[in-house]
């Protein structure tokens, strides 16, 4: 199976799997959400929402086809993106972490290991950009795809619980002490990234740094 990820965008914002591609959880606070759904602006709040992190902060998400058949996706941003987090119980975000807001994984393709690539390859980004850890809300009651990651899920990516709650807990990854980890995504996203750009000649190895910086072809 032929994998691709690339940069979310506009232009590939289609791509993610109904409802999400129109939702807007995270992109609104509750108020503003619930006026969104009653005009029916949802998708539209979300492409404007999008379009100015672009310019502000570029890209935020990433999605991941496999033989050209969208397969997953991830959104992440720095805490002022989201307007959603002030509705926690558990917020506010370490100022010096990049939440990962929200992903979701085709039914089809689960058991493959693809989640834990998407958030290896915002990792990357993430530290490539200056910030020392991911924080992210988990749903310990999770019974199906939402809009909040299931707790176990992000447990099971090396995240670690900093406050507790009995239904929505902030979990962290401190990407800069975390070296076995780190270690192992550099491995697991090179492999991707091999998978998918043509081979280069032998005198200029393909990089995760040159592949995320010029994105798949």
């Amino acid at each position: 199976m032929a994998r691709r990820l690339e940069p979310l965008t506009l232009a590939n914002l289609g791509e993610l799997p109904v409802p999400c591609r129109d939702c807007a959880f995270w992109e609104l606070d509750p108020v503003a959400a619930r006026q969104a759904v009653r005009n029916g602006d949802t998708g539209l709040e979300k492409e404007a929402w999008l379009s100015q992190l672009l310019l502000d902060w570029g890209p935020a998400g990433f999605v991941l086809s496999i033989d050209d058949d969208p397969a997953g996706f991830v959104i992440y941003a720095p805490a002022k993106y989201l307007p959603r987090i002030q509705a926690f119980p558990t917020a506010p975000v370490s100022p010096d972490a990049v939440v990962l807001a929200t992903g979701r994984i085709q039914p089809r393709y689960l058991g493959l290991g693809l989640g834990k690539i998407l958030v290896q390859a915002v990792a990357k980004d993430v530290l490539k950009r200056g910030f020392r850890a991911m924080e992210a809300f988990g749903d310990s009651r999770w019974d199906g795809p939402g809009c909040v990651w299931p707790t176990e899920f992000l447990r099971a990516v090396g995240f670690g619980v900093v406050r507790e709650h009995p239904r929505n807990p902030r979990l962290r990854l401190d990407l800069r002490s975390a070296i076995t980890w780190r270690s192992e995504m550099e491995a697991a996203v090179e492999r991707l990234m091999g998978a998918i750009r043509p081979e280069k000649p032998s005198h200029a190895p393909v990089t995760v740094r040159d592949a995320l910086r010029s994105g798949p072809e």
